[in-house]
């Protein structure tokens, strides 16, 4: 059987089945998917790492499906209902609902009307009914199974439970699903309407009071909405199918002539959709339909969350951050290259005209004294006017104003990891902290809040959450293990998604290096308590030491490929260091002198290109921007207006945008471009700097319609 998955994934993502095969060897070995990606190239015919995720949850989807087939088997089997025939239909079943259909006739069921109608020994009148031959009167047969001691007073109690049998056979035949299950996939349409007028969150679904749509067709962020509004009991929702087509294909199957048998199968025919089909398609229609919402509702989270995390970092500089406020105050902070918190003070330049100076002269101090090249600014409540107050007292002509978007801040301060790493500060003060470690390295900082809670996903929480969360986890660990991780600085939270690590050696690896100092070579790794062989195998390439004495330390090259940089350097004899510096000596080597049996030219090109730039990043160079400075609050937009911004959130409507007057504006999927846009994702990411129009402005309702097309 696992054979054949590995032949069905092969033709599903069109690659060859030895590929598959090898991943599934790699993944049931417990390596990851980024260490398979990078260093088993080989192996796996250069696959990367969507294709190895996908290999990874279909054989997972289908070891699943046989683990139910052998629970059902032995479930007939112990049951002593299980024939050759019925076995060979079992195992040929390729999806779970197939095997479900078939299994449903012989699944242990609550009492029935049906089981009922057993118990009073009515079945063999429901088989002589459903044989539907001419010459049989269903009324006289009945006669004889009128027991008043088992509740059958008369002929019509008789041929109730009859009917009441035959419609539970209908139900359960596994083509007529199977058929039905296909008028649900094509003609279903979903209804929605309004039963509750009056709840407080009402008008957030009004465009939903009356709706009917294919549900071929309903996007996602509708159906979730939808969905939402059901839950929140403000919306009614229905999934049906045109009843005359569902009929027809019920009565292709059970009805077989045209005689008082018949006439009694269409009744219970018209019975068993009514009371049981229908309900139960629907109910597997509404999963379907919410799964696969869910997934693309994941899928663009995750290709947000991506370009956040992956956002360009200012580096390592002298930053202070502000966490700005009106009544509260602006926390301020210091910070070292290292992102450490040096001091914290508060200001108040929102306030009287003399506090205003006040805060003026504190800042003045704090620049004074830590000399920072780039002031962050939180965008939440009173940033714009923060940065309006710091270019008011000017600042030296070597310090840049930052704007940051603080989407989570807030989580990450009240969380115990904050606590953890400032015990003695306030949520204010690890708020402002937080900011500024977001604009040297938004990676870094970000890892330490929960990815769901990070605001750039849509129905996030409508979704399923083990998808989500396997999903976010994905995109984090894809990111963090492409970018690197410096050993001897990394937090646990950052170690925690490098591969082959979580959080248990993250911890250690900490507890280690408190204990005994930085690490001085990748494979000090090894004194780490508990980290082990297959550990280090996962994680040392993905690790760097930019202080080790081997300067491979501090690149992508793998520790088990040093002997082949190490033959390289001595064949054309240099040091290695030579080698990673100098061009015109990586230009003298013959990569295919070093092909074995175990190593490629895929490892050896990747190889060449980390001596050439050990240990690089994949992230753009950071750019400053600034948002117009005419524009700080909604009441200042006009229709017409052109404005930069920072798009904040994609979703499948559309995106929106950060235009610096603390709401963002929503370009909506229709003015995302000149020409149709099926997927805004193809069009914007999360992070992009825009050139927006402002369409319309509800100042009342905080409203912004934004515009990106360049033709008017």
């Amino acid at each position: 059987m696992e054979q054949l998955h590995l032949q069905k994934i092969a033709k599903e993502l069109k690659i060859r089945p030895h590929q598959v095969e090898a991943v599934v060897e790699l993944l049931d070995n417990d390596s990851t998917v980024p260490f398979i990606a990078r260093y088993r190239k080989e192996a796996t015919g250069s696959l990367d790492e969507v294709q190895i995720t996908s290999i990874r949850d279909r054989i997972a989807q289908l070891r699943e499906l046989d683990k139910r087939r052998e629970a059902i088997l032995k479930s007939l089997e112990e049951r002593e209902l299980l024939t050759d025939e019925l076995k060979e239909k079992i195992e040929a079943a390729k999806t779970m609902a197939v095997l479900e259909d078939i299994y449903l006739p012989y699944k242990p069921k609550r009492r029935t009307r049906a089981t009922i109608a057993r118990e009073k020994g009515l079945e063999p009148l429901a088989e002589l009914i459903f044989a539907q031959e001419d010459k049989t009167d269903p009324a006289y047969e009945a006669q004889a199974y009128i027991d008043p001691e088992k509740q059958v007073e008369s002929v019509e109690d008789a041929l109730a439970g009859a009917r009441d049998i035959i419609a539970e056979w209908i139900s359960e035949d596994a083509d007529t699903r199977a058929e039905l299950r296909k008028l649900y996939l094509t003609a279903a349409t979903v209804s929605s309407a309004v039963i509750d007028k009056e709840h407080e969150d009402a008008n957030k679904y009004e465009s939903y009071y009356e709706w009917q749509e294919q549900l071929a067709d309903c996007v996602s962020h509708r159906l979730l909405a939808m969905r939402r509004g059901e839950a929140e009991g403000i919306l009614r929702l229905a999934v049906e199918v045109p009843y005359s087509e569902a009929i027809e294909i019920l009565q292709h199957f059970f009805i077989d002539g045209n005689n008082a048998c018949s006439a009694i199968v269409q009744e219970a025919l018209i019975d068993s959709f009514k009371r049981l089909l229908a309900p139960s398609m629907e109910t597997e229609a509404r999963g379907e339909s919410k799964h696969t919402a869910d997934i693309e509702a994941i899928r663009v989270f995750a290709a947000n969350l991506r370009e956040l995390l992956m956002a360009a970092p200012l580096g390592r500089k002298d930053v202070v951050a502000i966490d700005p406020g009106f009544r509260t105050g602006c926390k301020v902070v210091s910070l070292d290259k290292q992102g450490k918190l040096l001091e914290n003070t508060t200001i108040y330049p929102h306030s009287t005209e003399r506090e205003r100076d006040e805060a003026a002269k504190s800042m003045k101090k704090f620049i004074d004294k830590y000399k920072p090249q780039v002031i962050a600014v939180g965008n939440g409540t009173a940033g714009r006017e923060t940065v309006t107050f710091l270019r008011e007292i000017e600042l030296p002509p070597n310090c840049t104003v930052e704007m940051v978007n603080e989407s989570g801040a807030s989580i990450y301060s009240a969380s115990e990891v904050a606590r953890e790493e400032f015990p003695d500060y306030d949520v204010t003060v690890r708020g402002a902290v937080s900011i500024g470690r977001r604009l040297m390295d938004p990676l870094s900082e970000l890892v330490k809040i929960e990815p769901k809670a990070i605001g750039v996903g849509q129905y996030q929480h409508d979704v399923d959450q083990i998808m989500l969360k396997q999903g976010l986890d994905d995109t984090v660990i894809s990111c963090v293990n492409s970018v690197g991780v410096e050993l001897n600085t990394a937090s646990k939270q950052l170690l925690t998604y490098v591969s082959g690590l979580g959080p248990s050696l993250a911890q250690r690896i900490i507890e280690h290096r408190n204990a005994n100092g930085p690490f001085g070579t990748r494979e000090d790794l090894l004194k780490v308590s508990r980290l082990g062989p297959k550990a280090y195998e996962q994680a040392a390439g993905f690790l760097r030491i930019n202080d080790s004495p081997n300067p491979l330390d501090k690149s992508a090259v793998h520790p088990e490929s040093y002997h082949i940089v190490e033959k390289m350097a001595k064949d054309i004899n240099c040091s290695i260091g030579d080698l990673m510096a100098n061009e015109i000596y990586r230009k003298r080597i013959e990569l295919n002198k070093y092909v074995t049996d175990k190593i490629g030219l895929p490892t050896l090109t990747d190889i060449m290109l980390e001596l050439a730039k050990p240990g690089r990043d994949p992230r753009a160079e950071y750019v400053p921007f600034k948002f117009d400075d005419n524009v700080h609050e909604i009441a200042d937009l006009k229709p017409g207006m052109r404005l930069p911004g920072i798009i904040t959130n994609v979703t499948n409507f559309g995106a929106f945008v950060d235009i610096g007057v603390h709401q963002d504006g929503l370009v909506h999927i229709s003015q995302l471009a000149d020409k149709y846009v099926k997927n805004p994702t193809e069009v914007v990411k999360v992070h992009q700097r825009v050139t927006v129009k402002v369409l319309t402005v509800d100042v009342e309702r905080k409203r912004i319609a934004l515009s990106m097309k360049q033709r008017e």
